[in-house]
This record gives structure tokens, C-alpha cells and sequence, in this order.
């Protein structure tokens, strides 16, 4: 066993990212009673240090400050410091990372801020340079002792930024959405919409799904086909560019540059998850075969790498190996000749490797281009046999992959992505109808219903080595309902949607403000922090309060509460004005305001048959329809009376009122494209 000359107390903590730093000569404590007691008594500053186990420049920091002793004596000596997995407490880094955009403008991670004994920040920043940091520290250090009346100003003027940033307040005028609502939206952003390159103009590009759906959707309403375009060039790019792993599938968290050439290579579990339901949808509306391809590989990358034994889904996987970033990943051109071969010319040629390196060091990101279309005249080959002798090459060089030494995984399993996922693994069912995929996605059911929910429907945030212990937060509501309800509408079980019902509830009971009708993102049972924040923002990851809103409308459907769906009107009716001039970053609002611009179809199904004809409908792309049913009424008041002897019956229903019942899926279609 490695004998350590430091270990601080986050030794005793589950989280990878934490762990790193236990043996830092930093006197680290995780966030909790006994770190904030001591800084109380002590008087001293706190410094709370915020990464995750995949942010590259947490380890550069890392390396250079906090594996330091001179560095680490400073910090010991004048302050209590604080390790923070944003992944684990993101209700601590929405704290600090507000007061740090309000000091600097900007955010980013590893996010640092110096605050008071009391937990009120005073200064902070995000990456610091060693000899920058040790001056910092000593600055605010002396500062502090030498202005204490500038300091209790500077802390009570950043509080309360922290506490009205993305507050909102009640809008009392009438709810009115309307689909120039839309036409709106859709003109102010289309302005940033980099048609050629995919995505919005500039660098670096983030993949943003939600973003995408809600434009597919506004495409299905409108017939908009510059809407669709911009899907259709955003998911062609990303799925020829290096952000996407050619070879293990998956994608990397974003690309540096404006051609989604270079990928950031960290692999995120919400990424992959989002981006599978997205080209999942975009299968189904598109019937692209390569959009299918991604798909499949990517849930193959999840099922080889981000899943546990148990069903549940780790985190993340870094984007160094053997302290160098992308090294997994990337090629010389030298070997791949070794390995491939009398192949390896063609394969060169497909994926744009060049004896110099495409990249740094010279090196490969393995990447496709247009030219791959004329590959087969050139190889005097047929598409066909390009396809297998590419898929062939792809199997050798994932095997070759393998034996070198693998980025680090952060196993710990998340309820909020494990949700993410869970929907993934249905969306990919509906649109492809791969039987494993279901399977998969009620295997990760069970493991959320099992481990990370008690008995009176609270919800835990985390899970490792066997045990879940932090209480869960919005987002972990937020997205399992709405997972749970989308796999209701595969299954049609019914225990998935009263679990969601459940959680709904156990929401409402412990994190609504009945005043504005928002959820805040902390539960009432939590210790206080400095600010109950609210969540509004979609961002790489919808909003909490978005997905809660679009739960609270489902939910209302599916069991007659229309007061759910009023409120889920208020919520969004306090959005609106939000809503025009910032793009994705409000989208899955917009995906709301769809549904109250053009009331969603509820198709029942009932009979024998429901399952192949439930599989009939997941070929089309239905953004307006909500699916129930079931071999029997089961207990939804809309499926009551509706049962045909000896037959399968669809039924498609719009605010509780229902057509002439059929028995085929394409009259069920034209009744609800009528």
C-alpha cells in the first residue's frame, strides 16, 4: 500500500474528484459542520475550491498550488479550505460561482472564492497560476485584517447579488402564447446560427440539445425549414468532427474551435445522454441512417464505460491520461500504417490524418469531411464496401485503444444523469425499436426506484461503494419524473407514472414557492447556505424549474389535476419576457410554450396489441402527443370505457374529448395531423 506524507479529512469522502486532494499537504475539509464550525472559532477565512474530476485545469491547479508545500503552508496558516465537487453540491457552486461572475464577469471551473468565517464571499476567481494565487491570498489576507468595515461592504453587497441573481418575481398579467410567440424567438436567435459549421458562430462550441429539440419542434409547428437546417448542419458536423470519438463512439464535452475539429476531451454522462435522445428525435423526424449509426454507438460507448454492475450510470471520464490531455484518443500516423495495413491508405484518407499531425506534437484527431463522399470512386469500391471496411477498421483500432493506459473515471453515479440517461435509453427504443435499449432503460428504473429513492418518495443526489447520502436537489426530481413518463409511455405500466406522481408531489411539498409558483433548487429539509437559489436558466443542462414545468403540465394530463397544469402556466408565464432574446438558453420554455400554443393529442391504445402498434407510432416524430394505454383501462380516467373486445383501439384525444376510435396507425396520424 502507498505511504503518503500528507492525508487531510477528505480521506473519508466517496467523491473521486475529492479524493484526488486527499493527500495534498493543503489541510482540505469537505463542505459540512466541521469546517465552517472551525472557521467560526478560529476566526479565519474560508477558501472554497470548487472542480470536478474531469475539468483538466482542476488538475493544473492541483498539480502546481495544491500539491505545493509552500503554497499549502499559506493556506493552512491563514485560512480553513474547503474542497467542493460541483457535481455533488451544485447548490454550493451556484452560490460561489454567481458571487465569482459578479466579481470578475466571468465564471468557469476550478471556481475559487475567498469568503468570511460566516460563508459570505468576498473575492474570488476561477484558474490561478501559482505565483498569482500565493499573491491573492496574501492580498485579501492583509486586506481583510487592515479594512474590516470595506470587507463586511464588500460581503454584504456580493450576498446579496448572490441572492437576487435569477430571482424572479410574479407576472400577474394574463397567460397569452401564441405561435408568433415563437416566430419571435426563432428571428432573434437565428442570428447567431452558424449554418455552414453548425452550431452559433465563434469558438469554442458547446453542444446545447435542448436547444435543438425545441427547434425541431418549432420546425414540426411552423414547417420553418431554416429551423430544421440548423439541426440538421449542427448534428452532421458534430458527427463527422473530433468531438465525437470515431472510434468508441460518444462525445467529448466541447469543441475549442469553430468546426467541432478539436474536442475538450472530457466525456460527460449528461452530454452523451442528451445527445442520443436528440439524435434519437432527429431519427425519427429525418430518417438520416447516420443519425441511427450515432446513436447505437454511443449507447455502446455508455454500456462499455459509464455503467455500473447495478444499473446505474457513472459520471464522467477525463480528458487526460498519463498526466497529457486527449492522449487516449488521439493517432500517429506511423501507427496506424503498423496496424492497419494494407487498409490503412483508405483509412487515412477517411479520417484525414496526415503524416505532420492535424493536431499538436504531431498527432491525429481521427475526423470525417465531405471528401469521404468521393472515397469510393477513388478506392474503386461501392459505399457498401467503404461502410465495412471502415467498421472493420474501427474494431482494430478500439482494440489497439484498449491496452493503453485509460482517462480517469469518475465512478460515482448521479440521480439527475442517471435520469438523463434513463430517457436516453427510451428515446433510442421509441425511434429505433431495439428491444436491449428498453431494457436497459427499465434495468436503470429499477436501480433509481431501488437505491436512490426512500420510502416517502425523497430522493437521494448520489450513490457509491453501495451507499447514497447526500439529498437530492431539483434537477434529481426534475428528471427522473420525467424519465419515469417517458417510460410510461413505452411500457405503459403505470407504476412508473405514479412514482413520478409521487415525486412530483414530495416536490411540491419541500422545494415550491406558492407566491411565484417557482421551485427553489434546495429542499426545506437542507441546512441553510447564504441563498436559497432558483434554477431558471437552460443551459448545457435544462433548467430544473423548465423540466418541472413540462412534468407539472404531463403530469396534469395524464391524471386530470388541472391545477397542475395551471401552474405549470404561472411558471412559465413568469419566463416569457425571458424567453425572446436568448435562444437555447431558455428552449425547453419554449418546448412549454409549444404545448400551450398547440394542445398536445393524448392517444390511448388500448387492446392485445398495443405494444407493436406503440412501436408503430416511435417511427414518427410526435412532439404534440402524449401516449396511455395499456392491454387493460388500468386506472387513467381517460382510458375508462374505452376497452374493444377482441380488438386493439386507438383513440386520439385532445383536452379530454375524443375522435371516431380506429384500429390502424396511419388513420390515428391523419387524425392528429388534421
Amino acid at each position: 500500500m502507498a505511504k503518503y506524507k500528507y492525508t487531510n479529512q477528505l480521506i473519508n469522502e466517496s467523491s473521486p474528484y475529492l479524493l484526488q486532494h486527499a493527500h495534498n499537504p493543503v489541510n482540505w475539509y469537505p463542505w459540512g459542520k466541521e469546517a465552517l464550525t472551525k472557521a467560526k472559532e478560529e476566526n479565519k477565512l474560508i477558501i472554497v475550491s470548487i472542480g470536478y474530476a474531469a475539468c483538466h485545469w482542476c488538475h493544473v491547479m492541483e498539480h502546481e498550488s495544491f500539491e505545493d508545500e509552500e503554497v499549502a503552508a499559506f493556506m493552512n496558516e491563514n485560512f480553513i479550505s474547503i474542497k467542493v465537487d460541483r457535481e455533488e453540491r451544485p447548490d454550493i457552486d451556484q452560490i460561489y460561482m454567481s458571487a465569482v461572475q459578479l466579481i470578475t464577469g466571468q465564471g468557469g471551473w476550478p471556481l475559487n472564492c475567498i469568503a468570511l468565517p460566516d460563508g459570505r464571499p468576498i473575492y474570488g476567481g476561477t484558474y490561478f497560476p501559482k505565483e498569482q494565487w500565493l499573491q491573492v491570498l496574501e492580498q485579501v489576507s492583509n486586506f481583510v485584517k487592515q479594512n474590516p468595515e470595506k470587507t463586511e461592504n464588500q460581503a454584504r453587497s456580493l450576498t446579496q447579488g448572490v441572492k437576487s441573481n435569477e430571482l424572479i418575481t410574479l407576472n400577474t398579467e394574463k397567460p397569452d402564447f401564441e405561435l408568433t410567440d415563437l416566430n419571435t424567438i426563432f428571428s432573434n436567435w437565428e442570428k447567431n446560427i452558424d449554418y455552414k459549421n453548425g452550431g452559433t458562430f465563434g469558438a469554442p462550441k458547446f453542444p446545447l440539445p435542448i436547444g435543438y429539440q425545441f427547434l425541431l419542434h418549432y420546425n414540426y409547428l411552423s414547417n420553418n425549414e431554416d429551423a430544421l437546417k440548423a439541426v440538421t448542419s449542427t448534428l452532421d458536423k458534430m458527427a463527422m468532427g473530433g468531438i465525437y470519438d470515431q472510434v468508441g463512439g460518444g462525445f467529448a464535452r466541447y469543441s475549442v474551435d469553430d468546426v467541432w475539429k478539436v474536442p475538450h476531451f472530457e466525456k460527460m454522462l449528461y452530454d452523451n445522454a442528451q445527445l442520443v435522445s436528440l439524435y434519437s428525435t432527429a431519427y425519427q423526424k429525418t430518417k438520416d441512417p447516420n443519425y441511427k449509426t450515432i446513436v447505437e454507438e454511443t449507447l455502446e460507448f455508455v454500456k462499455r464505460e459509464l455503467t455500473s454492475p447495478e444499473g446505474g450510470f457513472y459520471s464522467s471520464l477525463d480528458a487526460d491520461s498519463e498526466d497529457e490531455e486527449g492522449k487516449f484518443y488521439v493517432w500517429k500516423y506511423e501507427e496506424l500504417q503498423e496496424l492497419l495495413r494494407k487498409e490503412a491508405e483508405l483509412i487515412i484518407d477517411y479520417y484525414n490524418v496526415t503524416k505532420e499531425g492535424n493536431w499538436e506534437h504531431g498527432k491525429n484527431i481521427l475526423l470525417r469531411s465531405q471528401k469521404e463522399k468521393a472515397l469510393p470512386n477513388k478506392y474503386n469500391i461501392s459505399e457498401t464496401e467503404l461502410s465495412k471496411r471502415v467498421k472493420e477498421a474501427k474494431e482494430i483500432l478500439l482494440k489497439e485503444r484498449e491496452k493503453r493506459i485509460r482517462p480517469g473515471l469518475d465512478d460515482k453515479i448521479l440521480t439527475s444523469w442517471n435520469g438523463l440517461m434513463l430517457k436516453a435509453y427510451v428515446d433510442a427504443y421509441k425511434a429505433l425499436g431495439n428491444q436491449i435499449y428498453l431494457d436497459e432503460a427499465l434495468k436503470s428504473a429499477e436501480f433509481i426506484n431501488s437505491k436512490m429513492i426512500n420510502k416517502d418518495y425523497r430522493l437521494y443526489r448520489n450513490y457509491k461503494n453501495g451507499n447514497a447520502t447526500i439529498n437530492a436537489f431539483l434537477d434529481d426530481y426534475a428528471f427522473t419524473i420525467s424519465a419515469l413518463i417517458e417510460l410510461y409511455q413505452s411500457t405503459f405500466d403505470e407504476k412508473w407514472l405514479t412514482i413520478a406522481h409521487e415525486l412530483l408531489i414530495y416536490a411540491f411539498n419541500h422545494f415550491y414557492n406558492y407566491t411565484t409558483g417557482m421551485f427553489y433548487y434546495t429542499s426545506d429539509i437542507d441546512p441553510e447556505l447564504i441563498a436559497r437559489k432558483m434554477e431558471l436558466t437552460d443551459n448545457v443542462i435544462p433548467a430544473s424549474n423548465s423540466e418541472m414545468a413540462k412534468n407539472m403540465f404531463l403530469l396534469g394530463k395524464y391524471f386530470f389535476k388541472d391545477e397542475y397544469i395551471q401552474r405549470a402556466e404561472k411558471i412559465l408565464n413568469n419566463i416569457k419576457p425571458n424567453t425572446f432574446k436568448n435562444g437555447a438558453y431558455f428552449a425547453n420554455w419554449d418546448i412549454l410554450m409549444a404545448w400551450f400554443i398547440r394542445e398536445p393529442y393524448e392517444v390511448a391504445i388500448l387492446g392485445n396489441d398495443y405494444e407493436s402498434i406503440l412501436k408503430e407510432f416511435g417511427q414518427h416524430y410526435l412532439p404534440n402527443v402524449i401516449f396511455l394505454g395499456g392491454k387493460n383501462e388500468g386506472s387513467l380516467s381517460l382510458l375508462q370505457n374505452k376497452l374493444v373486445k377482441g380488438q386493439t383501439t386507438i383513440y386520439v384525444c385532445q383536452n379530454k374529448t375524443c375522435k371516431l376510435p380506429v384500429t390502424e396507425v396511419n388513420r390515428a396520424l391523419k387524425q392528429i395531423m388534421e
